[in-house]
């Protein structure tokens, strides 16, 4: 039995449990995935959690909010894109050690060229630079982007992505809240990574009337599938990318990384998990 799981807090709705169990019925690998959810924010927490499952067992959990960042910290080996980033969503638990990988950035490199093919990402308005944010930031430039405009209601959060493209020797600039209008005008293509959308934060991210003239739109939200913001992307013509999509291909990536498995055929995956968990969409 491979034991695999999920650290993080208020995680009782993910669907991460039952996508890798279905990936391993699929691929004939008895899988067990368990939810984890440390007693607090804290790093002492986050590291008490993952000693205990280590001492289960388990070979592998994906992190979520809002250890990140601090799971980092507890590796023995990170790769480039958590290099890039400065955060992990993917712990490999094998011969002793701790290795952080980030399938956010590499989920959305494969949920991109599977919607838009090889159409580059361009000139790209971003809006949020929160932990998700600086995955698909960075994934952004493996997908042709050109320069990223990072606005947030947290200037420091947006300056610090900013410089850390720029750093990393990529193109960013931040972009004030009076400057959106002008920003979303020169933009091939528009990346929500905000709450904003959500079941819960319903509304858009962005004044409809900015959406005209774009290629192309990605929502991070995935609950649900069809936003606001990417209903209005697909009136407007846009081709769109789905949170939907962000969260299927993150989790192929890190089901390849806890088994050394690769999934060759991800259809007959996407279509049982959608029928089976009545995941429906009008745009994709």
């Amino acid at each position: 039995m491979l034991h695999l799981g999920l650290i993080g807090q208020a995680i009782a709705a993910s669907r991460s449990p039952s996508l890798h169990m279905m990936l391993g019925e699929l691929n004939q690998l008895p899988v067990d995935y368990q939810l984890q959810e440390p007693e607090n924010d804290t790093a002492e927490s986050f590291n008490a959690k993952l000693a205990e499952i280590r001492a289960l067992g388990f070979v592998g959990t994906n992190v979520t909010f809002p250890y990140k960042q601090i799971a980092i910290d507890s590796a023995d080996e990170v790769n480039d894109a958590v290099k890039k980033v400065g955060a992990s969503n993917t712990l490999l638990l094998k011969d002793g050690k701790v290795c952080a990988f980030n399938t956010d950035y590499t989920g959305f490199i494969r949920g991109y060229k599977g919607r838009v093919g090889d159409l580059p990402a361009g000139k790209v308005l971003m809006i949020g630079a929160g932990g998700v944010g600086r995955a698909i930031g960075f994934a952004l430039f493996e997908v042709g982007a050109t320069e990223i405009l990072v606005t947030d209601l947290s200037e420091r959060s947006a300056q610090s992505l900013v410089d850390a493209i720029n750093e990393a020797g990529y193109k960013a600039r931040f972009v004030a809240k009076e400057d959106i209008s002008a920003a979303a005008a020169e933009a091939d293509g528009l990346v929500n990574c905000t709450p904003v959308g959500h079941l819960k934060s319903p509304g858009m991210p962005l004044a409809a009337e900015l959406i005209q003239g774009q290629k192309w739109a990605f929502d991070a939200v995935y609950t649900p599938m069809d936003t606001e913001f990417l209903l209005e992307s697909h009136k407007k013509g846009l081709q769109i990318v789905s949170g939907f999509d962000l969260f299927f291909y993150q989790g192929i990536d890190a089901f390849e990384i806890f088994t050394g498995q690769e999934v060759t055929d991800v259809k007959p995956v996407w279509d049982q998990f959608r029928e089976k968990y009545d995941v429906v969409s009008s745009l994709i």
